[in-house]
């Protein structure tokens, strides 16, 4: 089979992009041909399908560059030329979305069509529904008021970083993709990456639930066999963008009134120098920024953490904290929002605390601090088995491939 996979990025830059390429490896690995389609982008990675990838809002060039970019922001006019150039010449069995919106744009999406090649889509976020994708309005609260197709509701409440002009752009978008792009109309097939995400997409445009689906929770490409975990260090740790959705600063809060726990924080942001300015106020000597960091070097902290917390305060879908985390036998501490709850299974991988509350958060670091390394062991064991059950290759392979082979020979 030869599947084409979709993403802006050619590039680790987030989560989709993680699951985007670790599908293409696991594809790969089984036989199956794999062709990629990005924008162009300085930090891309060598590709010998770059000839296909248009121009992003980085590299474009000339006098009307802000004028293309905000078009583009609606419809890619050169993506929808580059992938009817690729369709022509690699003929992929399949299409597989991860991201688009506001980058490569539903531009591809009648070529597609025309190509009769089946479009199916990973849910990362709630863009489909969510104008500004979070549910999160301009002063950082959850806000699910655009339902119904009142998607002006974005411009009102700021929900765009709490910036009008972009809110009011998002919104504008929403409702153009709504009018001419109607996923119902062109997506095949959705794989969604949590039940929370699935209900909630299903709650705002009813009309999707007709549309073929699954749940396929992210994967984990190297799960630790139980004889080969690491010793654990006493700290804590917090890896991910440092920004006020993800919840850091309620993680601080907590951490200020615990001295005696250690906290690591692995990650860059736009409120970095703010999150440190707290820590420097409140003379917070057990909290230690440590960077950005990837590969073997986040893996290694990540392995001998004690806990890792993921103190979300938007309705996270499936993070890749947790994923990560799990592959390495490391237990949860997670916020109860979104789709956590789905994976964080209360005194069996981790414990729950109440999204935005830093003294639920304290209590609960309190409780985890004082576990035996009977019932610490036993946690561990019980992360491995879940991340062994629902987080693994063996699991995911073969119900993407039952998935795919549904829209083929239609």
């Amino acid at each position: 089979m030869k599947i084409l996979l979709i993403d802006v990025y050619n590039f680790n830059k987030g989560g989709a992009e993680t699951v985007c390429f670790n599908t293409g490896k696991l594809l790969e690995k089984h036989g199956h041909k794999v062709v990629y389609f990005c924008l162009k982008w300085t930090g891309n990675n060598p590709s010998p399908y770059s000839k296909y990838f248009p121009e992003s809002k980085e590299t474009r060039k000339g006098m009307l560059r802000q004028v293309r970019n905000m078009v583009n922001y609606f419809y890619h006019f050169e993506a929808a030329k580059k992938m009817e150039r690729l369709l022509m010449e690699e003929k992929p069995d399949i299409a597989h979305i991860h991201l688009i919106w506001g980058q490569i744009t539903p531009s591809i999406l009648p070529v597609l069509k025309k190509f009769h090649v089946p479009i199916l889509f990973t849910v990362h976020d709630y863009r489909i529904v969510c104008p500004a994708y979070t549910f999160r309005n301009g002063k950082g609260k959850i806000c699910e008021e655009c339902k119904g197709r009142l998607f002006y509701k974005c411009f009102i409440h700021s929900c765009c970083k709490g910036n009008k002009i972009m809110s009011a752009i998002m919104a504008a978008e929403q409702y153009f993709r709504n009018e001419f792009f109607s996923p119902t109309k062109y997506i095949d097939g959705f794989l969604y990456v949590s039940n929370f995400a699935k209900s909630i997409q299903e709650k705002y445009m009813p009309s999707i639930k007709d549309t073929p689906n699954i749940t396929l929770y992210n994967f984990s490409t190297d799960i630790v066999g139980k004889n080969k975990m690491t010793v654990k260090t006493k700290y804590y740790l917090f890896f991910g963008r440092l920004s006020y959705e993800k919840g850091v600063k309620t993680l601080l809060e907590a951490f200020k009134d615990l001295p005696e726990s250690h906290l690591k924080i692995v990650g860059t942001g736009p409120k970095e120098k703010e999150l440190k300015n707290y820590i420097a106020t409140y003379g917070m000597k057990n909290v230690e920024f440590v960077g950005y960091k990837k590969g073997h070097e986040l893996t290694d902290l990540v392995r001998k953490a004690y806990f890792v917390i993921v103190p979300s305060e938007w309705y996270e879908n499936n993070p890749m904290a947790i994923i990560e985390a799990y592959s390495t036998g490391t237990p949860i501490l997670g916020a109860r929002i979104g789709g956590i709850p789905e994976i964080v299974i209360e005194k069996e991988t981790g414990y729950l605390f109440m999204s935005g509350n830093s003294e639920d958060l304290k209590n609960k670091v309190e409780l985890v601090d004082g576990l035996t390394a009977e019932k610490y062991s036993k946690l561990s064991e019980g992360v491995l088995k879940f991340a062994g059950e629902n987080l693994s290759t063996e699991n995911y392979y073969p119900k993407l491939i039952a998935f795919y082979n549904r829209f083929l020979h239609k």
